[in-house]
């Protein structure tokens, strides 16, 4: 089951009529502006006429970079050197066109180019601008540069992450521009219902920084609250036990056990009613202060058997697991294809494209896929005649120059 195009095509979504002009890259704009073409915005992308940094960053599938295809979905690709003598005056065209502009580059830099809020305003009064960056648009650090291992490490989240006795460690996965593009998304669309009940647009100031440090949970309102700075847990949980990765037979599963109702199934599942008994486990200090030694009974009951077996006593029992799913395990996985959760749509060079769906599901109005991803300048024909107005000749000719 998948989130494809051809049942999308029917039904506009909650953003139908709404104009994106996106002028950002690599993952933090380019994802909030494919969020909001995702739930129906007609969305314009504009890049060098080589295509943006990450065109060109592998792997490569059929000689395009797999970047292209996670952000750029929903977009109409137009290409521009902002170099031309020309390129200002286009840009403002397409300002005047949009009801918001999403870009991510250094604070600063959009000014430079003779584009700031400001000028936004002049051109189209009401227009809102999505400005996604590092450090914000104010602060000391404003206008130093980030990216998402930046973030990482100078929000915080770094610092939690990893084994007690290890080095802090990066997540797995572009977490800061990922959660960045997500609150993007979210301000662009609060943005608008101000503008339909005020008619005023304005400038959403979106931070990695920020975003990571309002995501750091229960470390951050400890020290705010507490002053206490809690270590990292590895892959313990940070207020209860036991709660903990566990090598069975054919590899690791994770088992939450750490709450009062819990441990005492998990005790019963693995017959050591004794645990479940002890004084000095009944409560969550008992049991976090003896994590080693109750962590040490359930992998030596868990290392004697496979996960599914595990799987299906503690399903039984009502205790929540996982086995450790590996990315080529969980694509394959029996409930993302019930979610729909693989998107596919057909790319007019390349053939079918299978990507990550959007994660939220709606019974009335949800996100669909309705465009591949396109190539660089795919759509110059289409912005530039059909939503600037220029003529053939004229498009010729900039194209000649080296323009577009």
């Amino acid at each position: 089951m998948t989130q494809d195009a051809p049942a999308a095509a029917g039904s506009p979504g909650p953003l139908d009529g709404v104009k994106v002009l996106d002028l950002s890259r690599f993952i933090a704009g380019p994802l909030c502006a494919q969020i909001l073409g995702d739930f129906g915005a007609e969305v314009v992308k504009v890049e060098r006429p080589r295509g943006e940094d990450s065109r060109h960053h592998g792997p490569y599938w059929q000689g395009e970079s797999i970047y292209m295809f996670l952000y750029h979905r929903n977009k109409q690709a137009a290409t521009l050197d902002t170099r031309h003598p020309r390129a200002l005056a286009i840009l403002e065209d397409l300002v005047r066109w949009a009801d918001v502009v999403v870009e991510n580059f250094r604070p600063g830099t959009i000014e430079q180019m003779g584009l700031g809020y400001e000028r936004m305003q002049e051109l189209n009064p009401d227009v809102i601008l999505v400005s996604l960056s590092g450090f914000g648009q104010t602060g000391p650090d404003s206008r130093r540069a980030l990216f998402d291992a930046i973030s990482q490490a100078s929000s915080g989240l770094m610092s939690m992450t990893g084994e007690p006795d290890g080095k802090p460690t990066l997540s797995g996965t572009y977490i800061a521009d990922y959660t960045t593009g997500y609150q993007g998304a979210i301000g662009a669309m609060a943005a608008l219902m101000h503008r339909d009940r005020t008619g005023e647009g304005q400038l959403v100031d979106i931070a990695s920084y920020d975003t990571m440090f309002s995501a750091l949970g229960t470390r951050l309102i400890a020290e705010l609250m507490l002053g206490l700075e809690m270590p990292r847990s590895g892959s313990r949980d940070l207020l209860t036990a036991p709660v903990n990765v566990y090598e069975a037979s054919d590899g690791p599963i994770y088992i939450q056990a750490g709450t009062a109702s819990l441990f005492p199934k998990l005790c019963a599942v693995m017959g050591r009613a004794d645990l479940a008994e002890d004084e000095r486990f009944a409560s969550v200090e008992g049991r976090m202060a003896e994590q080693e030694h109750l962590e040490g009974a359930i992998q030596a009951w868990a290392g004697a058997l496979p996960r599914a077996e595990i799987g299906r006593l503690l399903d039984e029992a009502g205790v929540p697991y996982a086995e450790v799913a590996s990315v080529r395990e969980v694509s394959r996985s029996p409930q993302i294809a019930a979610r729909g959760m693989i998107a596919e749509v057909e790319h007019p060079v390349h053939g079918t494209i299978r990507m990550p769906a959007n994660p939220i599901h709606m019974e009335k109005s949800p996100p669909t896929v309705r465009k591949a991803p396109p190539s660089a300048g795919e759509d110059n024909l289409h912005v530039y005649r059909d939503i600037l107005g220029f003529g053939e000749d004229e498009i010729d000719r900039l194209k000649a120059e080296g323009a577009i």
